[in-house]
């Protein structure tokens, strides 16, 4: 999967990373990393990156992306994002892409990862505002969210939040 409208997403990525804010010593997660949109840049600013996708094929072109580029400090890696309990590394960041399903499993495994801020990408906002329920109850606070409009002249659009943790439940 890669997304069409290359201008609106160097937007999207660039707002992803502003607000993500990832410090060279911070531990980041990609989830539904596909082939590295914001993995790659990630890498760029954090210590290490762990990209995670369910699609092999995608975890492979993410490999070779991250080698063409000269990036050698994201692990790629291919796990079912969608299972009912998905095994996360620990990390301090995180940016999750799921598809239109959302990420229902991941947000109640986020909290055992160590994840202090997270950037939500979505393309569903019924998904997006059920898993933001879930990370509220989790212990994590709504700091901004916005719209892109990825699709235009289309009833399809992007929206991208900022989640930061205040208490640990």
């Amino acid at each position: 999967f890669t997304q069409t409208n290359w201008e609106v997403n160097s937007a999207l990525v660039s707002r992803a990373l502003t607000w993500l804010r990832p410090r060279g010593d911070e531990r980041a997660l990609d989830l539904f990393s596909g082939i590295g949109n914001f993995a790659l840049p990630l890498a760029r600013r954090a210590a290490a990156v762990d990209a995670l996708e369910g699609d092999a094929s995608m975890t492979a072109r993410l490999d070779e992306n991250a080698a063409r580029n000269g990036i050698s400090n994201i692990r790629g890696g291919t796990v079912n994002l969608m299972a009912a309990a998905p095994v996360l590394p620990r990390a301090d960041i995180a940016i999750i892409d799921p598809p239109r399903a959302g990420a229902k499993a991941v947000c109640e495994a986020l909290p055992r990862t160590g994840v202090k801020r997270l950037v939500y990408v979505s393309c569903h906002p019924a998904t997006l505002a059920r898993d933001a329920r879930g990370l509220q109850a989790a212990g994590f606070k709504l700091l901004r969210a916005a719209a892109v409009d990825m699709f235009p002249h289309t009833g399809h659009s992007e929206a991208i939040a900022l989640f930061e943790r205040v208490s640990k439940r």
